[in-house]
């Protein structure tokens, strides 16, 4: 980016980098869900917001200045994005139509309802995670207060995956206050089944170590069912050795089931 955006705007412009498609069309809720933030009044109602090219509004650089202008606005529907010289720079020869757009960011306190319904949609999928289906009571508020007090510690955090406009993935990071174990942290990911197989859980974790290189936490830390061996060998995979057996620790369809300590120590 050459502009300095307003800082709401720059999930949005790391979308756009990443796009490859000659045409996108977001709803107006997906590009809400993109920034984590909501969009101004005007830009629901108003083709002009769209089609501002001209300080001093600087929002306009999020998608100009990664080869897109606005093609067609409805109001309270859907912006369509063209991607200018698409023939000139990609040769023309490629089809770009289908490929996918992920954006993994930072949780802020605007995603709560859209991390709440999607932590309980998954749990609703799986059959390896603490929670069942509505088995749990999670709220807004609650997940709010989470998310604030969480990016004030400094040592948790909630990363959203976000796939073409739609939340389909979280990867919970929970650190320790305790000075004695501030180096190590444990994780909770979850992926909706229709995005698996799409490089979703891997990008989450890359990013949560990059992320933990930071805060000078070098033990990243889980549990998996010995059961669910799809996870276990994407854990492996990705460098997390098992460490030992947790022994009827969770109850799945009023049967015990063991789970698997997992860890990975992160060289910096």
């Amino acid at each position: 980016m050459t502009i300095a955006l307003e800082k709401k705007y720059i999930p949005l412009a790391n979308y756009f980098s990443m796009a490859t498609k000659p045409t996108l069309t977001l709803h107006l809720t997906e590009i809400e869900k993109i920034m984590g933030q909501n969009l101004p009044n005007s830009a629901h109602l108003n083709q002009s917001w769209w089609k501002k090219t001209k300080s001093p509004s600087k929002y306009f650089h999020a998608w100009l200045d990664n080869g897109y202008t606005v093609k067609e606005f409805k109001p309270n529907r859907h912006v369509s994005f063209e991607k200018i010289d698409f023939l000139a720079k990609k040769g023309g020869n490629k089809d770009y139509a289908n490929e996918d757009i992920l954006l993994i960011r930072p949780a802020g306190h605007n995603d709560a309802r859209f991390l709440a319904e999607l932590q309980k949609n998954i749990e609703g999928e799986s059959d390896f995670l603490l929670y069942g289906e509505e088995e749990r009571a999670l709220s807004t508020q609650k997940m709010r207060k989470q998310i604030i007090e969480w990016n004030q510690s400094d040592h948790s955090i909630h990363f959203l995956a976000i796939l073409n406009g739609e939340h389909v993935g979280y990867l919970m990071v929970i650190g320790n206050e305790a000075k004695r174990a501030k180096h190590r942290a444990a994780l909770l990911l979850g992926v909706q089944a229709h995005a698996h197989g799409k490089g979703i859980a891997v990008s989450l974790l890359q990013k949560a170590e990059e992320w933990a290189i930071t805060k000078a936490i070098n033990r990243l830390e889980l549990t998996v069912s010995e059961e669910n061996t799809p996870a276990r060998k994407l854990f492996e995979k990705v460098g997390y050795e098992p460490e030992g057996i947790r022994k009827n620790s969770i109850i799945i369809n009023n049967k015990l089931h063991n789970e698997i300590y997992m860890a990975k120590i992160l060289d910096y």
